[in-house]
């Protein structure tokens, strides 16, 4: 997994309402890049509230937040409506972002090791390199965290 002082890997992926966003769309300022397991579930469903519900406060610290998913665009669309999400759903189906960033591989999940989306969250900062990561994310208390990094910017 990619941690702190790390070139943020380059990406260009299709998002929700049919568009694309690449690293490049990004650069210049910085930017909350957060990896979770699956549309509409629990807890992706709090963290992507969470991001919602603070999201004047993220831009108020000059960055943006990208949520990152292997669901398809359709399903983001579904999921952004639903919970009128401000930010943009990159759909990384191919897993190529995952694997850059180290957000796919082996866990634990109910007492059985599997392999999938490791909820992750990397703050990428004005100069393109990864400011602060957050391995192993607990929905709780996540924001405030990102939130504190971000006014340390």
């Amino acid at each position: 997994m990619l941690d702190a002082g790390d070139k943020a890997p380059a990406f260009d992926l299709p998002t929700d309402g049919g568009g694309r966003l690449s690293a490049a769309d990004l650069a210049g300022k910085p930017y909350v890049l957060y990896f979770y397991p699956r549309d509409n579930t629990p807890g992706c469903t709090t963290e992507a509230c969470d991001f919602r519900d603070n999201f004047a406060r993220v831009e108020a610290a000059g960055a943006t937040v990208v949520g990152v998913s292997k669901d398809s665009v359709k399903s983001h669309d579904k999921f952004k409506t639903k919970f009128e999400l401000p930010f943009r759903l990159v759909s990384d189906e191919d897993l190529s972002l995952h694997r850059a960033y180290g957000a796919w591989g082996k866990k634990m999940m109910y007492g059985k090791e599997t392999e999938g989306t490791i909820r992750s969250t990397f703050l990428v900062g004005a100069d393109g390199k990864i400011a602060k990561a957050w391995p192993k994310v607990s929905v709780k208390g996540h924001v405030d965290k990102v939130l504190e990094a971000l006014a340390a910017l």
